[in-house]
């Protein structure tokens, strides 16, 4: 078998890396600086939301879209985005989206209502899905060697799990020493300055073949997934049964299996199914999905219980999840040292069940619970249960991916997490808001107010849980790879 199919400890030989990248690990931290810039975007205004909210007198009723707008268009087009990076070339496809998010988080951050807000987050979130699928593979090409690959999906996932949670920091600094507009105008010099290094550092690459896009599975896919968050928002204020509920929950599967059989029939897919009806990559894909769901939900009700229960200030609360960003990145880089030892599978189920655990452990929180005896640990053993689980997802969802797909492929590891974020936010809310009204209707103490939003977060955090257990449960049953099978799948050169 030759060198590159199988995964070692060993040094590569010295022919081998002679035909390496010279400029690869400058690559490698342009495209985790640009990756890191996305993921910020989907938690950095979630502390900066309620002083935009009363600055542009935003409702409490619309005040999420703040936050769905960007995950819902991200995930929405990131199918398409990654098939126009494949055949416009991912390196001028990643520099392109970089000016572009610059230019949308320039016009959110001088945004002057709400309306104006909630557009440029929705066009932050198009050009994210130009932009994250280029550079996953972008990584992919540049990093051929299999254990410099596994190292360099380590960064990767590193970024991408610690990313929301270091948003979660700066969004609490910007906004208590500066403005919350500046947790949107920050993007504008790192963009730029990260789309000029990318055009000296980072080579091209693209597929071959017809250049033909599937407009109307985008359309499909993203107004299901629309209709999808837009109804669980519904049933939060109207309830599950009413009518608008309804109507918009059967339009999104209508939708969304429309978009199946679109697929199915359709010569230049947006979506080949056979990407993801391979059990490995299915089985990431899925799993990737529940974690999404249930990690944008922990988030927000642990920023709902800092600052409204703890009363901790928007600064202090970001800084209260610095310890999770610190978790992840110390285990995805174990994870990356352990993957070709190990392969994906019992990282993953390990790490999904650790976190599930730690989100158990968040629903006994109290009315003064403290955080170094209680909010702390249970946040350490969440963040090195799911650094575990970030890098076995990227590199499982590559794993026999014919060159031609890899693109598609790669925007799926982001689409499944934003998609399950704004599902999370919107499923979990309503969760949330039910299990406080209940509270409130069977308790009458004079306790009572102050301790039905906390049963409301246990709640929330007892489903998050749920929901990881269930993603622990798929990935031992459908992932089979081994590491073996990594070794073999990060063979798969795209082509230059």
């Amino acid at each position: 078998m030759p060198a590159t199919m199988t995964l070692t400890t060993e040094a590569p030989p010295a022919e081998a890396l002679a035909q390496l990248d010279p400029r690869r690990f400058k690559a490698l931290f342009i495209i985790a600086l640009a990756q890191l810039m996305i993921v910020l975007d989907a938690s950095v205004v979630t502390i900066a939301l309620p002083s935009a909210q009363r600055a542009l007198h935003i409702s409490l009723q619309n005040r999420q879209w703040a936050l769905t707008a960007y995950t819902l268009t991200f995930g929405g087009l990131l199918l398409i985005g990654g098939r126009i990076a494949d055949f416009a070339g991912r390196k001028r496809t990643f520099i392109l989206s970089l000016f572009g998010f610059a230019g949308a988080s320039a016009l959110g951050g001088l945004a002057l209502n709400g309306g104006m807000l909630f557009g440029a987050r929705a066009l932050q979130g198009a050009f994210a899905a130009l932009m994250a699928p280029a550079s996953l593979s972008l990584l992919t090409v540049t990093f051929t060697e299999a254990r410099e690959r596994a190292k360099a999906f380590g960064v990767y996932g590193a970024v991408a799990g610690g990313g929301a949670a270091i948003g979660l920091v700066l969004g609490g600094l910007l906004t208590q020493y500066a403005s919350w507009r500046w947790t949107l105008l920050i993007n504008v010099p790192i963009a730029v300055v990260t789309a000029v290094a990318a055009s000296r550092e980072v080579r091209e690459s693209r597929a071959e073949g017809p250049r033909r896009y599937d407009v109307p599975g985008a359309l499909l896919i993203t107004f299901g997934l629309l209709s999808l968050v837009y109804g669980f928002t519904k049933a939060q204020s109207d309830g599950w049964g009413s009518g608008a509920t309804v109507l918009l929950l059967v339009a999104a599967i209508v939708l969304i299996g429309a978009f199946v059989a679109v697929e199915r029939r359709s010569s230049a897919p947006l979506l080949p199914l056979r990407v993801v009806l391979d059990r490995n990559r299915g089985g990431s894909f899925l799993a990737s999905l529940l974690v999404g769901l249930a990690l944008f939900g922990t988030f927000l009700f642990l920023t709902f219980y800092l600052q409204l229960t703890l009363h901790y200030s928007a600064l202090k609360s970001g800084f209260a999840f610095l310890p999770f960003s610190g978790g992840i990145i110390v285990s995805a880089a174990l994870a990356s040292q352990l993957l070709p030892r190990l392969g994906p599978r019992v990282l993953m189920a390990g790490g999904l069940l650790m976190a599930a655990l730690g989100l158990a452990w968040f629903t006994q929180i109290g009315l003064h619970t403290s955080y170094v005896a209680h909010v702390l640990p249970s946040e350490i053993v969440v963040s090195v249960g799911l650094g575990f689980v970030f890098v076995p997802f990227s590199s499982t969802a590559l794993i026999g991916v014919a060159p031609h797909d890899a693109g598609v492929a790669s925007a799926l590891v982001n689409a499944t997490q934003q998609v399950g974020g704004s599902l999370g936010t919107a499923l979990l809310n309503t969760v949330y808001a039910s299990a406080a009204a209940g509270y409130l209707a069977a308790h009458r103490g004079v306790l009572a107010p102050a301790l039905a939003p906390i049963h409301g977060y246990a709640t929330g955090f007892t489903v998050s849980g749920s929901i990881l257990a269930l993603a622990m449960v798929l990935s031992v049953v459908l992932i089979r790879a081994s590491r073996h099978d990594l070794a073999a799948g990060s063979a798969v050169a795209l082509a230059p």
